[in-house]
């Protein structure tokens, strides 16, 4: 076991040892069931989940020639590609519509608050990260880094509220066990359970320290010798808690001209949110977290994980009643923010040279009513939701699929969540080479298979 000390209390404030999975340890849990890594693509997917059911309107569907009380409250600004416009609160993101691609006759399935895109239904009940992981592992075999991680506002900020659970289970695992439950890096997942620094709040700026300790300890090792006689997978745990992990989400080691791009805590001040809405903590954490957790995920790609959720809780919810605010506050406490990370993050990974490596997906459970309410928000709504796509090796610039006069319906054949999930999964897995493989869960098969992958974007 590894124990690292406060040198202010002696007291040990992180331990490595027993990250008990199921009864499992850590090593034992990575030597579990990684296929042939043949079947997977050098490719990464961020799910960026828009959770609360997003309006199609304000974002890429402004139906600006539908009467007043559909059309975009706020109007419309025109994109990168000729003749498609955006709401005007995707300023950023309306200029690099070439990088993406937008599709309007998404549908759901439902109305109600869930997390069906992300969490699958289809006999497994269980992250679509997880579903992936089961194929490749839970850790990439080069980099020992997680495969499968989520990412709450905690993760970058340590006064936001805990991931929910009002709505379902963002690390559900279903049918496949608890051995591939996410990394889950705000102190909520079982990867983290002994991996706590349960430090006091003035004691947090030790960060740095304890990262300092843990890399001359490897070092230490590396040189003595004394790694040489321990197998691979026990190498590869000790690597998960001392090496790219630990790097990975430090973003005080990113260039401080990045963070300040990707920055969205200036945007929407705390002191500027109305508390009349029952819903202002969670825009405070989106507002003050969402850039920084999509500058996490990228360096998370960057170094071997392969699906990362990012989901700044319950804001995306328009009612304009007690608790949500109307569509002119709400889209400035969600969407500036929304429309500054995405676009950052999409030009970051392009500069990368990462656009081919790293899929970006964001929608959210639904959509919302076509027509504005009688307080100025919007309802809950199933047969039309927005859904941006960026990179991945897909077919980008381009809008698939059409929506009616007032962005109620769809109005060419509609795109579902299993066409959504097989376009993930076949970007992540080669199916046919799966077909091959013995001892593949049959429902994992199945889902795998199930659903038409979005033609357009192929």
């Amino acid at each position: 076991m590894l124990s690292v000390m406060d040198p202010h209390t002696r007291r040990s404030f992180l331990q490595v040892g027993s990250l008990g999975l199921g009864g499992l340890t850590l090593p034992h849990v990575l030597r579990a069931e990684a296929l042939n890594p043949s079947i997977v693509q050098d490719r990464s997917v961020v799910f960026l989940f828009m959770h609360g059911g997003p309006p199609q309107t304000e974002t890429f569907d402004p139906k600006m020639t539908a009467p007043s009380e559909y059309r975009c409250f706020n109007g419309e600004i025109a994109t990168s590609l000729p003749g498609i416009t955006y709401g005007a609160s995707m300023e950023k993101l309306a200029q690099l519509a070439h990088r993406t691609s937008i599709v309007r006759s998404f549908q759901t399935g439902d109305a109600a608050h869930n997390l069906k895109p992300i969490v699958s239904r289809h006999s497994l009940d269980a992250n679509l990260g997880s579903v992936y992981s089961r194929v490749s592992g839970i850790t990439d075999a080069k980099s020992g880094m997680p495969v499968n991680a989520i990412l709450f506002p905690r993760a970058v900020d340590e006064e936001a509220q805990p991931g929910t659970k009002a709505f379902g289970n963002f690390s559900d695992t279903g049918k496949l066990g608890t051995a591939y439950a996410p990394f889950v890096p705000s102190g909520a997942g079982p990867l983290l359970n002994n991996m706590k620094m349960n430090l006091p709040s003035n004691r947090l700026d030790d960060r740095r320290a304890l990262l300092e300790q843990l890399d001359g300890f490897k070092r230490s090792l590396d040189v003595s010798g004394a790694m040489d006689g321990i197998d691979r997978f026990n190498r590869q745990a000790f690597d998960v808690i001392t090496g790219g992990v630990t790097e990975a989400f430090d973003l005080s080691r990113e260039d401080p001209r990045v963070i300040a791009r990707y920055d969205t805590s200036k945007l929407v001040p705390p002191s500027k949110i109305s508390k009349r809405w029952n819903n202002h903590k969670n825009y405070r954490d989106h507002g003050q977290s969402l850039g920084k957790l999509m500058l996490m995920a990228r360096r998370l790609c960057e170094r071997g994980t392969r699906f990362v959720t990012v989901t700044t809780n319950f804001v995306w919810d328009f009612h304009a009643d007690v608790n949500n605010a109307t569509l002119n506050e709400g889209m400035q406490y969600v969407g500036r923010p929304f429309d500054h990370a995405v676009s950052a993050f999409i030009e970051d990974v392009a500069e990368r040279g990462l656009s081919d490596k790293i899929l970006l997906v964001a929608c959210g459970e639904m959509g919302r009513t076509p027509a504005i309410n009688k307080n100025g928000g919007r309802d809950h709504w199933s047969r039309l939701a927005p859904l941006l796509i960026s990179g991945g090796g897909l077919q980008m610039g381009q809008v698939v699929g059409q929506s009616d006069a007032v962005a109620g319906e769809p109005n060419s054949d509609p795109i579902g969540i299993p066409n959504l999930n097989a376009t993930i999964l076949r970007s992540l897995v080669d199916v046919s080479e799966l077909r091959l493989q013995s001892g593949v869960p049959s429902p994992l098969l199945r889902l795998l298979e199930t659903g038409q992958p979005i033609d357009e974007l192929i």
